[in-house]
């Protein structure tokens, strides 16, 4: 039995490191490279005009598994920029074995997938999406998209903008495609902010159904220093959504 157990854990965690460093790169990938549909270029307020090119952020990242009753916790300074992604740990705390074997390896993924080139397929152009024309409710308006095809770096659901449609608030949806056969459900939410006029991610929140390890939960969230190599204003900091401060 201890073998079992000891055996789904290191498949859960393995499985959720690789789906992190899926969900954050698509994330940085979308914020540095996303064209607007041709169809949305109006409704999306154009989110090519000033695309994030390079960034320094504060990163704070939290994993738990409530069958295994175990989480972590872990800040690191983050950075993008022609040369690659890098990253400094700045302190950790909880599980160690969450610590190493999924905040730190979504890190050294997340490293891996930038250096390949791999995030341009979840950017949000025609190339990966279909979309339909956005609608009104509860003060947003929405955009469903779905994926060209089956891949882990698209997310099959729907764009969410504010009410006169010029700002990209959140990205929500199910991954296109599970990262292996013990994932049933790979949900993700992404919120995005305008800092100092250009769009960035401030936060992630994800959920994993893993076979035989039940729910597992990622949050991770960003304070930018700066941004495509300016720092940013105290305005901008005071501006941005309560969820990028958490």
């Amino acid at each position: 039995m201890q073998y079992s157990q000891s055996g789904t854990r290191t498949r859960l965690w393995s499985l959720w490191a690789i789906t992190g460093a899926l969900l954050l790169s698509g994330i940085g990938a979308s914020a540095g490279a996303e064209k607007a549909p041709e169809r949305l270029s109006d409704p999306l307020g154009s989110i090519h005009e000033q695309p994030l090119t390079q960034y320094r952020a504060y990163r704070r990242m939290h994993a738990r598994s409530e069958h295994f009753g175990q989480e972590g916790w872990l800040e690191a300074w983050t950075e993008m920029d022609e040369r690659g992604f890098r990253f400094n740990i700045v302190s950790e705390s909880g599980s160690e074995y969450i610590r190493n074997k999924v905040l730190k390896a979504i890190l050294r993924r997340e490293q891996d997938l930038m250096a390949g080139g791999e995030c341009r397929r979840s950017e949000l152009t025609p190339d990966n999406y279909e979309f339909e024309e956005a609608r009104q409710g509860d003060g947003e308006q929405y955009v469903i998209m779905k994926p060209k095809r089956k891949d882990v770096l698209l997310v099959d659901g729907r764009v969410v903008l504010s009410q006169d449609g010029r700002e990209l608030l959140r990205v929500e949806g199910r991954l296109a495609k599970n990262p292996s056969f013990w994932t049933s459900l790979v949900n993700v939410i992404r919120h995005y902010a305008r800092v100092d006029g250009v769009r960035v991610p401030v936060s992630t929140e994800s959920t994993a159904k893993v076979k035989l390890a039940g729910l597992s939960y990622l949050d991770v969230h960003y304070e930018y220093e700066t941004i495509n190599g300016r720092p940013v204003s105290l305005e901008a900091r005071r501006a941005l959504p309560p969820a990028a401060l958490r």
